[in-house]
């Protein structure tokens, strides 16, 4: 993509853990990339940032400007999705790119889906079971009505929860790393219970394919990223893996996090989502394969150790022995 006729991009939310991995995944690809936020936070390699309110299109408008593809980053607290807020937001960001024809890529996740529904494709019919779901599904009936419009082009890309080095605010560090300090990982599934993670490096990476093949897109199309399904013995095996030596086994707390949430609304809305670790969801896309050829993923083991160890900088103990030999 080097070149004088290098497609521009432009990522709305570049202090997000989504913005900061697929802005770089981009440069690293060799696009001119741009990243809007309130303030410049993570001073990316290689990223032009421009000062902007997501509540203000006229801010928007003047981040996208010139742009070719704009990956929509956004994401409120997680507290703070209803009430029409998650909406407005996605309306500010339409209105800012209507009749631009613009390709608007989007995150997706799972939240769609109700807990019967085991396989996902992206013809999978849309039942969410809670609220969460119910304006995700609103938030991506917006962007099809947008595409129709021929305001925008969309690309949905949906993924399972996703975790990466120093990322905060995933399952990993409100969970699984949680008690690191008694070294104790605490699993949020039964042992034998799959779920789907997408390691974000490779996911940024999956944006920046889909990219390439923009020009072959229609107007509105959802690609679903695989990712890892795994069981969480087979979670276990990898963050055992990862640590000097074996940490002790525990489970996430639901009932006390349930009780917590009456005064923490953030635990609140983690512990209402809680279904999608007690039943497996399963993202299947064969086109998106195709896209992505075979080993596109990071091996699993290399990328739980990863993550799991930049929990642990500042404890070097944790990455003497097998630690090191993963690295």
């Amino acid at each position: 993509m080097i070149g004088e006729n290098a497609k521009r991009v432009v990522v709305l939310g570049i202090n997000g853990r989504i913005g900061q991995e697929v802005a770089r995944a981009f440069v690293a690809a060799g696009y001119e990339t741009s990243g809007m936020g309130r303030e410049d936070r993570v001073h990316l390699t290689g990223v032009r940032f421009v000062q902007g309110d997501a509540a203000n299109a006229a801010d928007i408008r003047r981040a996208v400007d010139g742009a070719d593809i704009v990956v929509n980053a956004l994401n409120l607290p997680y507290d703070k999705w209803d009430k029409g807020r998650s909406e407005a937001q996605l309306a500010g960001v339409l209105e800012a790119l209507r009749g631009s024809g613009k390709l608007l890529m989007f995150p997706g996740n799972i939240y769609n889906y109700a807990a019967s529904q085991h396989v996902l494709s992206p013809e999978t019919p849309f039942h969410p079971q809670k609220d969460k779901g119910e304006i995700r599904v609103r938030m991506e009936q917006m962007l099809k009505d947008a595409s129709a419009r021929g305001d925008v082009r969309v690309c949905i890309i949906r993924s399972g929860d996703f975790f990466a080095p120093h990322a905060t605010g995933s399952m990993f560090d409100l969970a699984l790393m949680r008690r690191k300090k008694d070294k104790v990982f605490e699993l949020p599934m039964k042992p034998d219970m799959k779920h789907t993670w997408a390691y974000l490096p490779d996911l940024a990476r999956v944006y920046v394919k889909l990219a390439e093949k923009s020009d072959e897109l229609v107007a509105f199309q959802t690609f679903h990223y695989r990712g890892y399904f795994v069981t969480g013995d087979r979670l276990v095996d990898a963050l055992q893996a990862s640590v000097a030596a074996p940490w002790k086994i525990g489970a996430v707390p639901w009932n006390m996090l349930g009780v917590i949430g009456w005064f923490v609304p953030v635990v609140r809305e983690v512990v209402k989502m809680s279904y999608l670790f007690r039943t497996p969801h399963e993202l299947v896309d064969p086109r998106l394969d195709a896209i992505l050829g075979p080993d596109f993923n990071t091996p699993f083991d290399e990328a739980i150790a990863k993550t799991v160890r930049s929990y642990l900088e500042d404890e070097p103990r944790m990455f003497e022995g097998k630690a090191v030999a993963a690295a």
